[in-house]
């Protein structure tokens, strides 16, 4: 069993047994039929992963971690908000006329703001401080900016990163508003744990403790039989991550410069409607 599985059901069933329903209440995500969404949550889960002990990825089901890593980079290094420029088909109904998810996501990675050292981007900030003031307790990432939420076409979920050096180790933390347990949660705990590899091997660093914190951790209410099932499925062994060892740009990197060696997973297929 990976450490990865035993965080993801101990959280479900944490859920399941002390969450709070919502059914009754307002709420705004809908069905695809027009029918409430209601969830069971949880209030503030915070899961701890040490990448030098082994990679973050389920074996209950499988995570698709080429994709997971094609839309990081969409946002994080193309700082794109055009769905049509994302492999996966993920965005297809947040995207507006225009095709483009507003001014969410990579828009805001994108935008420039003036420091004393010069003009940056966040991306570019992080990277910056990574190699030239690695022990700031200020190297931070925020794109839930409020004067731009009106032209959102979905307020950003994991909206924050916190990196953090520790001698010659690299250590961040998400912080998550929200998060739907069933169909995005291990999808972006590998995002986030290959953008720390990432930005660690540019910056001459080794990845370190990847901290994913959640305010409100939830479950649909279609999604608990599904979830129920696949906690209960086989378990295996974490795969070992690779990456392209030769990368020091980050902007080069690629979804085929990473892979999953001896990857072990359920392969059972589930048809899981998604909240809008």
């Amino acid at each position: 069993m990976s450490k990865a599985d035993r965080i993801f059901i101990q959280n479900i069933k944490d859920i399941l047994s002390n969450g709070f329903s919502d059914e009754g209440f307002d709420v705004r995500p809908h069905w695809a039929d027009g029918t409430p969404a209601h969830t069971i949550k949880k209030f503030c889960i915070v899961n701890r992963y040490d990448l030098r002990e082994e990679f973050p990825i389920i074996t209950l089901r499988k995570t698709y971690m080429k994709s997971a890593v094609d839309e990081i980079l969409w946002i994080w290094q193309k700082k794109s908000n055009r769905v049509s420029e994302l492999s996966s088909h993920i965005w297809d109904n947040w995207q507006d006329e225009n095709g483009t998810i507003g001014k969410a996501y990579g828009y805001q990675l994108g935008v420039k703001h003036k420091y004393k050292e010069g003009e940056f981007d966040q991306v570019d900030r992080v990277l910056y401080d990574l190699k030239h003031n690695p022990q700031s307790r200020r190297i931070i990432t925020n794109i839930y900016n409020h004067h731009d939420l009106n032209e959102m076409m979905l307020y950003p979920c994991a909206y924050s990163m916190t990196f953090n050096v520790c001698g010659h180790t690299l250590n961040g933390i998400l912080n998550q508003r929200a998060q739907d347990m069933l169909t995005a949660n291990n999808w972006n705990v590998v995002q986030y744990a290959v953008l720390l590899c990432m930005f660690a091997q540019v910056s001459g660093l080794e990845a370190g403790e990847f901290v994913h914190v959640i305010a409100d951790a939830h479950i649909y209410d279609r999604h608990i039989p599904i979830i129920k099932e696949i906690i209960e499925n086989p378990q295996f062994d974490a795969p070992k991550f690779e990456m392209n060892k030769d990368i020091t740009d980050f902007y080069s990197f690629t979804k085929n410069d990473f892979k999953l060696i001896n990857y072990q997973c359920c392969d059972k297929k589930y048809d899981i409607p998604v909240a809008i």
